[in-house]
């Protein structure tokens, strides 16, 4: 037969390796690693199914002939590990068939088992591992693939060691216990000595010295663990009631305990104050009176293991109610002899307990045990001043007070009517017309003086109004007809004074037209009468004739003067 070490490397081999290399990539990148950030805790069981080939490298002496690689094979590891670094290893190997053409009678094949010590050096995901074995091995071939008869040599036992390393990979499910073993790279020394031959039954016989190199992959287990588990640790809180407590609250009390073991169920206790009593994590208390107290728990995963228990403790602190406080008011504040007053009294708890009240006072009576009550002046002096006390008191015999007063008035002295004035029409200045007889209706630059204390007045009483009463002096006539003319003449004129006077008041000096009302009289001379009429007087009109209202006419501002032009200097050529 021919020898190929090393290139019959079986497909099924190769892929194992890469499909074992891509998914120890894959999830050492997207899956996060359940074991401890720190150093990793190793197991105390690795078992490990593979599959194998093997190239071999040897002759049958004095024949020659060659053994043949083997693409098939399998393999099983068993290790126990004493510490985290150093164990014993168990290894069996079958490498079936190595006719590599078929058609032989017995192809080269080995079955062998090996013990000896391991070495590993665990990482965070991977280990590298060394061993170094001795067995014992059963082999047949190599055989001689010619026209018949066969040439082969039989099965026989042979010592062997086996020696290497490689490197496995904990997937990061199910809590580390499955993993990859990426590769095994072995080097395995096998003696086989076949007897006496060749003979008439095609037994070549003769001995012979394999040197063989073993490639590996395949998937493994991992049980127990090198490093005990880490003791429990047991913490005991209150979570309810949150803020404060007080007597009689309802105190719940949990436990939480780590590190318990996962595949057993803790088991709680709860003794101390408040007659703590429970199978859970959780107990609830309470306590009647204030003061401190303690409550301890206790919580044991394998009642069987010296040390997997752990206990705790937690202090409480009751509270004792904080008394009520009160406020005291009084409606009214101020009361006139033998008239009642209403007490208020405002209590509050701040734990909200019941509350009753009392009252008691300097004099008067007073009584009553409900929030509100009356208390009556009856038979107390005016002047006297009262004082009230009310008083808060809960449940626990716990009291507040406050005080309030109240005034008993002196009788008021006898009603007085103030006199009432009557408002009269008050005659203001009188304005003349006779400086220009040929605009004899003008008012003139003389009657300003008196048009500003007219309007000083108005201003002084905003709610009075003002009566303008025109005159005009009526020239005796011949005639009762000229007469008669005159008269009328006279009244216009009258008239035009009278309307003068209150365009001027309005425009210039600001006064409302609707507070002046105009009138003509018969006084027969040329000149106009101001009254001021404050609200509530009275102004006689009887002997007048009242003027009617005309539109305001609109005021013009002052024309502009422009300036001559001044002639042109002629120039000088």
């Amino acid at each position: 037969m021919s020898y190929s070490p090393f290139r019959k490397i079986g497909r099924s081999l190769l892929a194992a390796c890469a499909v074992s290399v891509v998914t120890a990539c894959l999830s050492a990148q997207t899956a996060p690693s359940t074991t401890a950030t720190g150093s990793p805790n190793p197991s105390r069981w690795d078992v490990s199914t593979l599959f194998s080939y093997m190239g071999s490298h040897g002759v049958v002496q004095p024949s020659g002939v060659k053994f043949d690689s083997v693409n098939l094979g399998v393999q099983g590891n068993v290790a126990y590990w004493f510490n985290k670094y150093v164990g014993a290893e168990g290894v069996f190997i079958g490498n079936p068939d190595g006719c590599p053409n078929g058609g032989c009678t017995g192809g080269d094949a080995f079955y062998a088992g090996y013990a000896g010590p391991i070495f590993r050096a665990p990482m965070q995901n991977f280990t590298l591992f060394a061993h170094a074995l001795a067995g014992g091995v059963r082999g047949s071939g190599p055989n001689v693939n010619a026209a018949p008869p066969y040439s082969w040599e039989p099965w026989t036992w042979g010592p062997s060691v086996m020696a290497g390393g490689g490197m496995d990979y904990a997937l990061p499910w199910f809590h580390n216990h499955f993993g990859i073993r990426l590769f095994e790279a072995d080097y395995r020394f096998i003696h086989l000595d076949y007897g006496p031959g060749p003979t008439t039954t095609g037994v070549l016989g003769g001995r012979a010295n394999l040197g063989a190199a073993e490639l590996s992959s395949g998937i493994m287990f991992h049980f127990g663990s090198i490093v005990p588990p880490p003791p429990i640790v047991y913490a005991c809180s209150v979570t309810a009631p949150t803020g404060t407590i007080y007597p009689g609250d309802q105190v719940t009390i949990t436990g939480t305990a780590t590190n318990v073991l996962p595949k057993r169920a803790p088991e709680y206790s709860w003794s101390g104050d408040g007659g703590a009593k429970s199978a859970s994590n959780v107990v609830t208390v309470s306590f009647a009176d204030a003061g401190t107290y303690t409550v301890k728990g206790h919580v044991s995963d394998d009642g069987s293991k010296l040390g997997r228990f752990a206990d705790c403790s937690t202090t409480i602190t009751v509270t004792p109610f904080a008394p009520p406080t009160v406020g005291c008011s009084a409606n009214p504040a101020q009361v006139n002899i033998g008239d009642s007053s209403t007490i208020t009294a405002s209590g509050m708890s701040p734990q909200n307990r019941p509350l009753t009240y009392g009252y008691s006072s300097s004099a008067g009576s007073i009584s009553g045990t409900t929030a509100t009550t009356t208390l009556s002046t009856t038979g107390v002096a005016g002047g006297t001043v009262i004082s009230v006390t009310c008083t808060a008191t809960d449940d626990k015999g716990q009291s507040a007070s406050q005080q309030t007063t109240v005034t008993v008035l002196q009788p008021p002295p006898p009603r007085v009517e103030p006199m009432h004035v009557v408002p009269t029409a008050k005659q203001l200045c009188t304005i003349a017309f006779n400086n220009d007889p040929k605009r004899p209706t003008r008012v003139d630059n003389e009657a300003k003086a008196c048009l500003d204390d007219i309007t000083l007045n108005a201003q002084r009483d905003p709610g009075a109004t003002l009566a303008i009463v025109g005159n005009s002096a009526v020239r005796p006539a011949k005639t009762k007809a000229a007469q008669a003319a005159a008269d009328r003449a006279a009244w216009r004129v009258a008239e035009e004074r009278a309307w003068n006077e209150k365009v001027y008041l309005v425009q210039e000096k600001g006064v409302d037209a609707s507070r002046i009302s105009l009138y003509t009289g018969s006084s027969g001379a040329n000149e106009d009468n101001t009254t001021l009429i404050p609200a509530g007087a009275t102004f006689d009109t009887s002997s007048l004739k009242p003027v009617a209202d005309r539109k305001m006419p609109i005021k013009r501002a002052p024309a502009k003067r422009t300036p001559a032009k001044k002639p042109a200097t002629p120039t000088t050529k």
